[in-house]
């Protein structure tokens, strides 16, 4: 018999954080807590508020009904749970915690053992132009080769100066450079901006138009100058993951299991990428400890030679300490550090 229970918390940002949808100051999640003997598993549900297709009144609810349900079968409780995708993700990390040796090593594998690492972007957050060139220089003394800029929040022309200032001291090769810019372009002018940042060699863009424009993102995947990574418009889509990659045919898309119902849509979207080509990485959505080494575990299984978005453990002032470290560009797995999860 398992016993289950939900704890809230809010992490919080050691600076605020900028981008096209507004300033981060904090960040709530959730933990589903299971006991079983004396065995522990933890899973995080980390809702995304003014994200998640999850941030609706009753996500509270739905995490009592779960906790009063645990025992009923997984795959049943993950079936009911499809409108809740970040619950998806609490529930299978906590089975697979609760499994574990140690409730933390989810996937064992040479990542967890300390011998592999997983190259990371590092992200450079909207702000002021001093703001932002201030994280660059900083990003490329760390030892990052690939770095993700959040656009739309400054005027465009102080972006593409930003990324001027980059390429004018660092090669294609010296650095890979994504932008993001979280839908903040309008149809009818993004075709035009993505030819502008064409000129930099940039590696890719993620959501450049609002999601849910369907006709004009596939027509803008089709003309761009430059490779267009889907990542808001996968939220929400629950059954028609292959229909929506065959119709706007991107050139990546971007995963964040707590927005697509763990690793189970997660699979299903790297499944449907791959039939038609498209590439892929994985991305943290601003969990805690917890639910990003749970991503990462699982993503060092996929073997993907790309830089993945799993560099946010350290943004926030209240994280749990954990083995997971950020060095050279890389993702690593310190054995000899602990884990402290004390709610």
């Amino acid at each position: 018999m398992i016993n289950a229970f939900y704890k809230k918390h809010i992490l919080k940002f050691k600076q605020a954080s900028g981008t096209s949808r507004g300033i981060l100051k904090t960040k709530e999640t959730w933990f589903l807590i299971l006991h079983k003997n004396e065995k522990i598993g933890i899973g995080e549900c980390a809702v995304f508020r003014g994200l998640s297709v999850d941030d609706r009144p009753d996500y509270e609810d739905k995490l009592k009904w779960l906790c009063s349900n645990i025992n009923q079968d997984f795959n049943d409780l993950y079936f009911q749970l499809t409108e809740f995708p970040s619950i998806q993700f609490g529930l299978e990390t906590a089975f697979k915690s609760l499994a574990s040796e140690d409730s933390f090593n989810l996937f064992p594998s040479e990542f967890t053992n300390g011998k592999e690492a997983i190259p990371i972007n590092g992200l450079i957050w909207m702000g002021s132009e001093a703001f932002m060139k201030q994280q660059i220089k900083e990003k490329i003394v760390s030892g990052f080769h690939c770095i993700k800029m959040k656009i739309g929040a400054i005027d465009f022309q102080s972006e593409i100066n930003l990324i001027k200032s980059i390429r004018n001291e660092f090669t294609p090769k010296d650095i890979e450079l994504r932008v993001d810019a979280n839908g903040a372009f309008q149809p009818n002018e993004a075709l035009e901006k993505l030819k502008v940042l064409s000129d930099f060699d940039i590696h890719s863009i993620e959501q450049p138009i609002k999601q849910g424009q369907i006709d004009d993102m596939a027509r803008l995947c089709e003309e761009t100058p430059l490779p267009i990574a889907l990542d808001e418009e996968l939220i929400g889509v629950f059954s028609e993951k292959e229909s929506l990659l065959q119709q706007i045919n991107p050139q990546y898309i971007i995963l964040k299991p707590s927005l697509v119902g763990g690793f189970k849509g997660n699979d299903q979207w790297i499944d449907s990428a791959k039939k038609y080509k498209i590439g892929w990485w994985i991305t943290s959505a601003l969990e805690s400890n917890i639910g990003l080494n749970a991503i990462a575990q699982y993503t060092h299984t996929k073997q993907s030679p790309l830089p993945q978005g799993l560099g946010t453990g350290s943004l926030f002032t209240n994280n749990f300490p954990s083995p997971l470290v950020v060095k050279n560009g890389t993702l690593q797995y310190n054995i000899s550090k602990k884990w402290n999860f004390n709610l």
